[in-house]
C-alpha cells in the first residue's frame, strides 16, 4: 500500500497561548521564522505526500489565505470543523475528502515535526498492510501530552497527561490509518460532548486490535504556553531547521533582507525577507525576525521572536521577548528579560523565561519599559514613559 494524503488538524485555538491567538490560531504561530504549520506542511511533503487536506476552524480565514489552494505546487484541500468537538471529531470532518485513499497520514498541525518522523511512520505502516500506527519520541517531560506504553513495537497502553514522571515515551501526534478509523471513531464515547482520536486508540487498544508504534529521534516541538515559543525558536535555530541558505555559522539571511554594515548578527539567528537591520544593532544570539520586520539603529535583540512588521525603534532593548504581527515599539523601549511570574488565565506560572509577549498590533511609545513575565493584549497602546508590571488587556491604553 502506498500513501500518498495526508489529513492536517489545524482547527484548534491553543487558549494557553493568549493573547497571540487571539486573532490567528495556534498552527499559525511563529516557530522561528515562519508560522509551525509550514514546518508540519514541509515535513509531509518532504516525505512523499501529495496531496494535503487541512481541517480548518478557529480563525480559518488566518490559514487559507497564507496558504491558498497549493502549497510548494502540492494541491491543499480545506475540511471546516464548526464547532471544535476534539480532534476525533475533526478527523470525521475529512472522511469524504480521503474517501478513496486505501490509506491516509493524520498529523496535528500544531507541533514542528520533521520529514524523517513522518517517513518512518509511512514505513512501518506500508509494510505492516494497514494496521493503525503513530509515531513515538522520548522526551523529558510528558505530563501535558498522552503518553505511550511499548511492548516491542506494539502500543499497549496509552495514558493521557500522567501525573507521574514514570513515563518518557510521548505520543508524537503523526498517525497512518486505514479507512476503518472512522467507524472505530463512531463508536467511541463522546467525553463532555467531545471526541478525542487518543480515545478511539485507547477503544482499539481495549478490543485487542494492533496499533504500532514508531520510536523516533527525530525533532519534535510543541508549544503549549507563551514562553515555550522561545524554545521552539532555540532549537529550531539549533538544528538550522530554517528557509533560507546558511550564510555564516549558525546566521541565516534572506536574500532580500537589509542588514547594515555596522550592524551586528550573533548567531544562531534568523532574519526573514524584507527585514531591515539598521546600523549599531545587535541580533542575537537565539533571535528570529520574521517577514518585513525592522529593528532601528543601536537596538539590541536577543532570544527573541519577531513575527511580520515588527517595528523597534532606535536604542531599544528586547530579551526573551515574542511579539506578534504588525507590532510597532518607539525609541527606547526595554523588554529586560526572565525569569518572570506569568499570569495565564486564573494560573500563575512563577519563575518562567519570558521577558514579555507584545501581541499583534500592539503600539509603544518612546521610553517604555516592560517588566518579566508580562502579556500585553493585541492593540493596547502603551504611551510615552509607562512602566508595565501586569498583564495589559486588548485594546488598553496605558499612560504614565
Amino acid at each position: 500500500m502506498t500513501v500518498r494524503a495526508a489529513v492536517v488538524l489545524a482547527a484548534g485555538e491553543g487558549t494557553r497561548l493568549r493573547p497571540l491567538t487571539r486573532n490567528r490560531p495556534k498552527p499559525m504561530l511563529p516557530a522561528a521564522d515562519r508560522p509551525i504549520l509550514e514546518h508540519v506542511f514541509d515535513a509531509l511533503i518532504g516525505a512523499g505526500v501529495e496531496r494535503l487536506h487541512v481541517v480548518v476552524g478557529y480563525k480559518r480565514d488566518r490559514v487559507q489565505d497564507h496558504f491558498g489552494p497549493t502549497y510548494r505546487n502540492v494541491p491543499v484541500n480545506y475540511v471546516a470543523q464548526d464547532k471544535q468537538l476534539g480532534s476525533g471529531h475533526a478527523l470525521l470532518q475529512a472522511r469524504e475528502a480521503v474517501a478513496d485513499e486505501d490509506g491516509f497520514l493524520v498529523v496535528n498541525g500544531d507541533q514542528v515535526i520533521e520529514r524523517r518522523m513522518v517517513a518512518d511512520v509511512l514505513d512501518a505502516f506500508e509494510d505492516d498492510d494497514g494496521s493503525a500506527t503513530l509515531a513515538v519520541t522520548e522526551q523529558a517531560d510528558v505530563s501535558h501530552y498522552g503518553a505511550v506504553v511499548m511492548d516491542g513495537d506494539r502500543v499497549v497502553e496509552l495514558v493521557e497527561k500522567p501525573d507521574t514522571d514514570d513515563y518518557r515515551l510521548l505520543n508524537a501526534g503523526v498517525y497512518a490509518f486505514s479507512p476503518s478509523i472512522f467507524d472505530a471513531i463512531e463508536e467511541t464515547p463522546r467525553v463532555q460532548g467531545e471526541l478525542a482520536l487518543t480515545d478511539t486508540l485507547v477503544g482499539l487498544l481495549d478490543r485487542e486490535m494492533v496499533v504500532r508504534g514508531v520510536v523516533t529521534e527525530e525533532l519534535w516541538e510543541d508549544a503549549t504556553y507563551p514562553w515555550d515559543l522561545l524554545d521552539v525558536s532555540r532549537d529550531l535555530l539549533l538544528h538550522g531547521r530554517v528557509t533560507e541558505p546558511e550564510r555564516e555559522e549558525s546566521v541565516w539571511v534572506a536574500d532580500s533582507a537589509t542588514i547594515h554594515e555596522d550592524a551586528t548578527l550573533q548567531g544562531p539567528v534568523v532574519v526573514g525577507p524584507d527585514t531591515e537591520v539598521r546600523p549599531g544593532a545587535v541580533v542575537g544570539p537565539y533571535a528570529a525576525l520574521g517577514r518585513n520586520a525592522t529593528v532601528g539603529a543601536n537596538a539590541v535583540v536577543t532570544r527573541s521572536v519577531l513575527d511580520t512588521d515588527a517595528r523597534v525603534g532606535p536604542n531599544s532593548t528586547l530579551i526573551d521577548c515574542v511579539t506578534g504581527q504588525g507590532v510597532a515599539l518607539g525609541a527606547d523601549v526595554t523588554v529586560s528579560g526572565g525569569p518572570g511570574d506569568v499570569r495565564v488565565g486564573d494560573t500563575v506560572y512563577e519563575d518562567q523565561r519570558l521577558g514579555a509577549v507584545l501581541a499583534d498590533r500592539v503600539r509603544a511609545d518612546g521610553d517604555v519599559s516592560v517588566a518579566p513575565g508580562t502579556l500585553v493584549g493585541p492593540s493596547a497602546h502603551l504611551r510615552t514613559g509607562v512602566t508595565v508590571s501586569e498583564n495589559i488587556n486588548e485594546h488598553a491604553e496605558v499612560f504614565r
